[in-house]
């Protein structure tokens, strides 16, 4: 069986739709398990340490679920164009991974949300591709064979899953459901066949 670990961090609830949904894009098969995994904040302030466990959503990620996973997504805000800190903090620790090679041949996709259709959507999942490039791994976006990415007007893009919520709604459009159950389903498809 195929583990996809989709990570992801989310303030206000988007960018964890979109994760939930790929989730589901994952596991439309008995052959593939999602493995859904937050970031915890971080500051610039020394403050408490976090609690290993979070109040909601899912569990925080570990280095074992990174090093384990037979596919990757990753998911982040877009903040003026980049991804978010958690994200980036989260990439800067994965050099163990990198210097043994741990991630060579993994599929990996990403995903996004902002605020406004101009937020930055397509830089942050650009961004975030760079990492996973250096770590080695067969990044997957989504083709034009999929319909919805014919029909949206909010989220979605062949670099990734993406979800516009403008007038502050996180609630997904039916496109870019199907777009992130898409992607899941591609990259769990690829890992169950690099895996062997």
């Amino acid at each position: 069986m195929a583990q996809v670990l989709i990570l992801y961090y989310s303030q206000h609830g988007s960018t964890q739709s979109l994760a939930e949904e790929i989730a589901q894009g994952v596991e439309q098969d008995d052959q593939h398990q999602a493995i859904l995994r937050a970031l915890p904040d971080v500051s610039s302030i020394t403050e408490q340490t976090e609690s290993k466990v979070p109040s909601s959503g899912a569990p925080f990620v570990t280095m074992d679920d990174f090093n384990d996973a037979d596919g990757l997504i990753i998911g982040s805000p877009s903040y003026f164009g980049s991804m978010c800190a958690q994200m980036k903090y989260f990439l800067d620790q994965t050099s163990p991974a990198w210097l043994s090679g741990k991630m060579i041949g993994k599929p990996a996709g990403v995903f996004a949300s902002s605020s406004s259709l101009h937020g930055g959507q397509e830089s942050t999942l650009l961004g975030m591709m760079i990492p996973l490039l250096h770590h080695g791994m067969i990044i997957s976006g989504i083709p034009y064979s999929e319909p919805a990415l014919h029909r949206t007007t909010t989220g979605g893009s062949p670099y990734g899953a993406t979800h516009v919520s403008s007038q502050n709604s996180n609630q997904l459009s039916k496109d870019e459901k199907n777009i992130a159950q898409h992607l899941g389903q591609r990259i769990a498809t690829l890992s169950a066949q690099l895996k062997k």
